[in-house]
C-alpha cells in the first residue's frame, strides 16, 4: 500500500507540473514484474504517447502491490489509465475513450481469409517471376490455388481438435464419419503441396476433387438451403469467419483446380 500511495503522490505531482506547462498527461498503472511485463500495459503506454500524452508510468513490480492497487480502485485487472484524475480503464477502454475500434471476440470477420488469399497470391506471383520472369502466367493461377490450400491446411492443423469440432457442425461427411474431420486438413495440405510441385497428379487431383466437392455441397446446403448462421472452420477451429460465399468459393476453387489438373494429366 505504501508503494501505491507513493506512486500516486508522484504521479499527481508530475501531472500537476505537466498540466502547468500545457501538456496532456495521463497516469498509467501497469504490471512490470521481474519475469513478466504485461503486454497490454506496453500497448497502452504506446497508445497514450501516440495520442500526444505525457505518460506518468507507474510500474507495479510485485503481486502484493498489484493486488493492493486492484482492491483500492475496485478493478479486476491492470493496466489502468487515469486522465484528469478520472479512471479511463484498461487498454480497450482507452481505445474507446479515443474513439478507436475495439475488436469483439464474437464479431465475425473475413480478415483471416483475406490475409491468406493475399499472401498466397503474392507467393504464387513470386514463384512465377522466378521461373518465368513474369508474374502473370497460367502457372501463377495454379500456384495461387495450391498455395492457398496449403496455408488453409496449416491453419486447420494448428488445432485439429477444435477444427474437427467446428467442421462436424456443417460438413455432411464429417457429421456421419467423425474421423473425416481429422483426415481433411492432411488431405488438403498434401494435395496443395503436390499441386505446387506438379507431382503425383493422379493422387492430388482426385483428393482435391473429392474433398472440394463434399465441402461445396455441405456449405451450399448449410448456408443457402438450411439458412444457418454459423462460423466456418476454413481457417481453423477458432475462426470468426462466417460460413458463406467465401467458404463456398474456397471449395469451388479446389474443385476447379482438380478438374483442370486431371484434364491436363489425361490429355
Amino acid at each position: 500500500m505504501t508503494q501505491i500511495a507513493t506512486n500516486r503522490e508522484a504521479a499527481n505531482s508530475q501531472a500537476s507540473s505537466a498540466d502547468d506547462s500545457g501538456l496532456k498527461t495521463a497516469a498509467l498503472y501497469r504490471m512490470v514484474m521481474p519475469k513478466h511485463q504485461c503486454p497490454h500495459g506496453v500497448k497502452t503506454k504506446d497508445l497514450l504517447q501516440r495520442r500526444g500524452f505525457t505518460v506518468v508510468d507507474n510500474k507495479l513490480t510485485d503481486r502484493e502491490s498489484i493486488d493492493a492497487f486492484k482492491a483500492k480502485h475496485g478493478v479486476a485487472s491492470t493496466p489502468q489509465v487515469f486522465i484528469d484524475q478520472q479512471r479511463i480503464g484498461g487498454y480497450e477502454d482507452t481505445r474507446r475513450h479515443f474513439g478507436l475500434k475495439v475488436q469483439s471476440d464474437n464479431k465475425t470477420t473475413y480478415r483471416p481469409v483475406i490475409a491468406i488469399f493475399a499472401t498466397a497470391a503474392l507467393i504464387a506471383m513470386a514463384i512465377s517471376w522466378v521461373v518465368f520472369q513474369s508474374v502473370f502466367t497460367l502457372r501463377a493461377i495454379e500456384w495461387f490455388i495450391a498455395v492457398s490450400m496449403c496455408l488453409l491446411g496449416v491453419q486447420k492443423l494448428q488445432d485439429i481438435e477444435s477444427f474437427s469440432t467446428m467442421f462436424i457442425n456443417y460438413d455432411l461427411l464429417a457429421a456421419r464419419f467423425v474421423r473425416y474431420g481429422y483426415f481433411y486438413p492432411f488431405a488438403e495440405t498434401l494435395a496443395g503441396v503436390l499441386m505446387i510441385a506438379g507431382a503425383l497428379t493422379w493422387l492430388s487431383a482426385p483428393v482435391a476433387l473429392i474433398i472440394g466437392t463434399i465441402g461445396a455441397v455441405s456449405v451450399f446446403k448449410a448456408v443457402y438451403i438450411d439458412r444457418r448462421d454459423i462460423k466456418c472452420a476454413c481457417v481453423g477451429g477458432n475462426s470468426r469467419v462466417p460460413l458463406g460465399f467465401v467458404s463456398l468459393l474456397e471449395n469451388v476453387m479446389m474443385v476447379a483446380m482438380a478438374v483442370w489438373m486431371l484434364a491436363r494429366y489425361v490429355f
